[in-house]
């Protein structure tokens, strides 16, 4: 097991989220930032929708009760194995009693902890991603156990030829196409949506993320439509709204864009005050 001796700011457990189920108005959820989870998956031979931890902006502090391999990937944080700092996206061997510890990100906003196999929580829908009230809590807890398979920490994969492309934590850029309301905007409000940069306000989490500043929006709301991860509304009063991994099934405002897939990993990794840019894409 891992035992969960400080669990950081918001740290939750995550695969690649419940599908199937929309319909019913069941989020997806799943890994925020999917490239970085998946990556950490991927060099840990894990299947890629394997269950990590997912933290974000001040990370926990872990102890393995037996031994097995791991990865930390995502946002930079100051990660320390019984006090040693440990590079990310690397295999790492830890033992019985090993203690891992993480401060506060220095690049990016959410870091991922996996382990060989995943950790083996229970399902909810067929996905073991927290949200409530689908599963019973939303986070994990100081004190909460992990369950995981033990195995062998001598192996080890850091010389694995595949290489982080960090420009998901790094890149301001946020590639779009247009949405199904797109063309209804105004030729001005376009061309301000599209050129102007635009601030991460305090409003963000895994269910939106709204920017800034203030558009004048022409639109009025539209009847109750379809929203997927990624698309971008915008309100009456001229609110941008970038819809997230736990983002309802169903939205009354225009879906002015849509985010590529990328494009959503790398919002997932800006916090209040970053600064971003649009691309339009076709």
């Amino acid at each position: 097991m891992l035992k969960v001796l400080k669990p950081g700011f918001y740290s939750t457990i995550q695969d690649f989220g419940r599908f199937g189920f929309r319909n019913y108005g069941v989020p997806v959820s799943g890994f925020m930032d999917a490239y970085s989870a998946q990556f950490a998956n991927l060099l840990l031979g894990n299947d890629m929708d394997s269950a990590l931890i997912e933290m974000t902006m001040i990370g926990g502090e872990f102890q393995f009760t037996k031994p097995t391999t791991m990865v930390i990937s995502g946002a930079v944080m100051n990660t320390k194995l019984n006090n040693s700092l440990v590079k990310q996206n690397e295999v790492i061997g830890v033992e019985k009693n090993d203690i891992i510890s993480f401060g506060k990100t220095k690049t990016g906003f959410r870091t991922y902890l996996a382990i060989k196999d995943g950790f083996k929580t229970n399902e909810v829908l067929e996905s073991q991603s927290q949200y409530s009230p689908i599963t019973e809590f939303n986070t994990i807890s100081k004190g909460d156990t992990l369950e995981y398979v033990s195995y062998d920490s001598s192996y080890n994969a850091s010389k694995a030829s595949v290489k982080f492309d960090d420009s998901v934590v790094l890149s301001d850029i946020l590639e779009v196409y247009k949405g199904p309301e797109f063309n209804k905007l105004s030729t001005e409000l376009k061309t301000q949506l599209i050129n102007s940069e635009l601030k991460v306000s305090k409003y963000n989490n895994r269910m939106a993320y709204q920017l800034e500043p203030l558009l004048k929006n022409n639109l009025e709301s539209i009847l109750t439509s379809p929203v997927l991860q990624g698309t971008v509304q915008l309100t009456p009063k001229g609110n941008l709204i970038v819809l997230m991994r736990d983002c309802q099934t169903t939205g009354g405002y225009p879906r002015v864009l849509q985010l590529t897939e990328k494009s959503i990993n790398v919002l997932s990794q800006k916090t209040t005050g970053n600064i971003i840019n649009l691309r339009l894409k076709g």
